[in-house]
């Protein structure tokens, strides 16, 4: 024999409508939910070859702890804030795992490069974590923070969040090539 479903019986709707006397509905949301057009990001192989990229970046950090966020003199702390969110869809990433400093520092350049002639405003640099005896973080970590914090049309980064990379990757803002439509203090 099939056990036929039970219907709620009348009782019920009248217990939940008891429930539910004197409940105030909440006002309708005014809000609209941003919906960012995704932005076409051109192939590298336009860039220029990384040798004519001039590069103007030190090796020599201060040493001492890895900085987790930075903002150029004269920015709001708000873009930093709307960055660290992920307010904006990121445009590109750079993978640079298991390359050596000085390779590193040349991809990172011709990107940073490449990047600024396509307007791109936001973008990933993932550098990995490293490691080294005694606990410090990997000099790969340290150094790529170091390079963005001299490089010009860096406005800011910060540490991705665990779950784009961790420790392992910044976010970066970069100046506007030209015409953008993103207002960053907002």
């Amino acid at each position: 024999m099939k056990k036929e479903k039970e219907q709620p019986a009348p009782i019920n709707a009248e217990l939940f409508q008891q429930a539910l006397d004197g409940v105030i509905p909440l006002p309708p949301s005014n809000r609209i939910s941003l919906v960012q057009p995704l932005r076409r990001v051109p192939p590298r192989s336009t860039a220029i070859p990384a040798n004519l990229i001039k590069d103007t970046l030190s090796d020599n950090d201060a040493g001492g702890d890895v900085p987790t966020e930075f903002v150029r003199a004269g920015m709001s702390r708000m873009a930093l804030r709307n960055l660290r969110r992920g307010r904006w869809p990121m445009q590109d990433t750079l993978d640079l795992h298991g390359l050596h400093s000085d390779a590193a520092r040349k991809l990172l350049l011709k990107f940073l490069h490449g990047a600024m002639q396509h307007n791109l405003r936001f973008v990933c640099v993932i550098h990995g974590k490293g490691w080294q005896p005694g606990g410090k973080d990997g000099v790969l970590k340290s150094r790529v923070r170091h390079w963005l914090a001299q490089y010009p049309e860096v406005l800011a980064f910060c540490e991705a969040p665990q779950n784009a990379g961790g420790s392992g990757a910044v976010w970066v803002l970069l100046k506007a090539g030209g015409q953008s439509s993103i207002a960053l203090g907002k």
